[in-house]
Parts: structure tokens; C-alpha cells; sequence
């Protein structure tokens, strides 16, 4: 399926997710979600310029994170850009149509001459659920049974299939194919086993989100998806890592700006599932050299990485460089870094 592409443990591959967050203009009120669209497409543009790997963007339906069809703003910047390849951080397969996503991102594979891919999750904002007539109670089987059918679809072939959340199909095929023979996929997880095991069962790359804690304690689920896959008798598949950052010119402007909107989303997010505040002094700690916030010069950010690839065996890391209301500015110039002085040293540093 193309994966040796996508990276290997040896020459890992690097890029940026964003979830299309809507930055507070010069009058200190949120611009509009159009805007923040229009940002995330000339971000992509600009991540293909300083010679980035991978732009994704994240599915959401909430007013202060803008995208919610990943696949239109990837075709998009899929028009302006010519090498970087395009995806998702994540898709919720869960509330939408395996054969409706697997045509739209083959589409999108058509129009960026065999850019795209995507990364299946289930999702850990919920608001997708109601909004398409889904129950929470089938969270699971949801989400289980539609990734089994897009397995399926990915042969490019007709399909016959049954499962409980869906009409059965038979013999009916997605379209349009792709001129690879098959739209590469991820599994997108937050650090529960079973996904792991279920991910190498399909023989699938994983991407581990680590919003949360150390990287060092996902290394037990990297060592189990390893044995999981050479148990179900697949080849060695990529893992990528999805952690935020941001990059400044020195440590303490990059925390100076970051610090207030991850501190204010946090607080959002954690008022509806019923977290603490966040203070500095766990801020100061998430984005210390083993916490999970890759923030800070382009020479501690490259380090912190390097680190991280090695902890893990890495194939991609994924900064999701975007949080609350960082203004677009601060969001480029720490792209620029990214692909202009990061990237670099971390390929440097892996050499050693």
C-alpha cells in the first residue's frame, strides 16, 4: 500500500497537524472560521515550502476549531504545494461513511497526483456523534465494525459486507480507484491497548497522540504493536508520534507565547470533561525534556524530538503546531523554523 513512503525507523519523515483553530483578531475577538480556514490552507502551502513531509489537519465540529471537512481545505492546498504529502489528524470514521471517506480521499489523491492518505480514529471530541444521529452507546462498534469495511474498501475491488451499524454491501465497489491500487491509511490512537492490537491486526501504521504525560510511557504500546504485528504475520509498519509545539527564536519567547493559549484551551476543554486548571508549574513540566510539549527554540525542540524518535522508533513525527488563539503569525514563523532549522538538526542529531 506505498507505506515504505510514509517513512522508516532509519529516515524518519516529519510534519504538522493543526486542527484549524480560530486565532482572536486585533480587536481581541475570534476572527471568523472562514479566515481560519483560509490561514490553514496558506500554512500548508508554506509547510510545503521550507520542505516538510506531512501537513494534517484534524475533524472537528466546534466554533473554536474551523475545519470540519478536512478533505476540501487538503485539495486546497493539495493546488498550491507539490511535494508534501496530505492527511488527517484524525478522521472520526465513527460518525461518518467508510466508502464516502474512502472516495472523498481518493479524490484527493487524484488531484494531488498521489498525495493523500488518512488517519481513522474514533475521536475524542464527541460533538460529531449527535450531529449525524450516533449514539455514544456505540461508541465502540462504531467504530470497530466501520474500520473492518475500510479494509475492505482499500483492496479496490467489489465488496461484500455486513455488519450491524450500517447497510450490508454486495458487490459494491468506492470510486474513484486510485492509481496506486490503494488509498494508504493510519490508525490514529490515545494510548489504549486494544486499539493497538487492532490497528497491527489490519496491518496498518499507527499514529500515537501524545497530548499528555512523558512519550516514554507510550513505549510499551510501540513494543506492543510490534509484536502484534509480526504475530499477525505483517512486515514492520511505520509508527508516527502527534504531540503539540510551538517554535520561537529562544525557549522563553516560545513558552511567552504559547503558554496562555494552551493554558486557555486546556481550561475549555477540561470544563466540559471535568479536568483541574492547568497552572505554569505543569506547563513548565509538560514542556520540560521529557514531557509531551515540544515548545521552545529550534535547538531544544530538535533535541526533544531526536529523543523522542529514538525512545520510540519513530518513522514520523507530527507537531501539532496550532492551539487556541496563537495568532497565524506566531504559527508561521514557528513553521518556518520547523522545516528551515528543526528538521534539519534532528536529522543531524539522529546520525550521532
Amino acid at each position: 500500500m506505498g507505506y515504505e513512503i510514509l517513512g522508516t525507523r532509519h529516515e524518519p519523515t516529519f510534519g504538522l497537524d493543526t486542527f484549524g483553530d480560530v486565532e482572536n483578531g486585533p480587536d481581541g475577538q475570534p476572527v471568523s472560521q472562514a479566515e481560519a480556514i483560509r490561514q490553514v490552507v496558506a500554512e500548508g502551502v508554506l509547510a510545503d515550502q521550507v520542505g516538510l513531509d506531512y501537513f494534517g489537519v484534524g475533524e472537528h465540529h466546534r466554533a473554536e476549531m474551523a475545519v470540519s471537512s478536512p478533505d476540501v481545505v487538503l485539495a486546497a492546498v493539495a493546488g498550491q504545494t507539490e511535494r508534501i504529502r496530505l492527511g488527517t489528524a484524525v478522521t472520526v470514521l465513527s460518525s461518518d461513511d467508510p466508502v464516502r471517506v474512502y472516495e472523498r480521499f481518493a479524490t484527493l489523491d487524484a488531484v494531488s497526483r498521489g498525495r493523500a492518505e488518512v488517519t481513522l480514529g474514533r475521536g475524542s471530541f464527541t460533538e460529531s456523534f449527535p450531529l449525524f444521529g450516533y449514539s455514544l452507546d456505540d461508541y465502540e462498534a462504531l467504530f470497530a465494525e466501520k474500520l473492518d469495511l475500510f479494509t475492505h474498501l482499500q483492496k479496490e475491488k467489489p465488496v461484500d459486507w455486513s455488519g450491524t451499524v450500517r447497510p450490508a454491501l454486495e458487490g459494491a465497489q468506492a470510486f474513484p480507484v486510485t492509481e496506486s491500487g490503494s488509498l494508504p491509511a493510519w490508525v490514529g490512537v490515545g494510548g489504549t491497548p486494544q486499539s493497538v492490537v487492532r490497528a497491527a491486526a489490519y496491518g496498518l501504521p499507527l499514529v500515537m497522540a501524545v497530548i499528555g504525560g512523558s512519550p516514554e510511557r507510550f513505549t510499551p504500546l510501540a513494543d506492543l504493536y510490534r509484536r502484534a504485528l509480526k504475530e499477525a504475520g505483517h512486515q514492520e509498519l511505520p509508527i508516527s508520534m502527534h504531540s503539540p509545539g510551538h517554535i520561537a527564536e529562544t525557549d522563553e519567547l516560545a513558552m511567552a507565547q504559547h503558554f496562555p493559549h494552551h493554558q486557555a484551551a486546556f481550561a475549555k476543554i477540561g470544563a466540559e470533561r471535568g479536568w483541574g486548571p492547568m497552572s505554569r508549574a505543569d506547563y513548565d513540566v509538560m514542556a520540560g525534556p521529557r514531557g509531551a510539549l515540544f515548545v521552545g527554540s529550534p535547538e531544544t525542540v530538535a533535541r526533544k524530538i531526536a529523543w523522542a524518535v529514538r525512545t520510540l522508533g519513530l518513522s514520523r513525527f507530527q507537531l501539532k503546531y496550532s492551539v487556541g488563539a496563537l495568532p497565524h503569525e506566531q504559527r508561521l514563523n514557528s513553521i518556518r523554523l520547523y522545516g528551515e532549522q528543526v528538521v534539519p538538526r534532528v536529522k543531524e542529531l539522529l546520525k550521532d
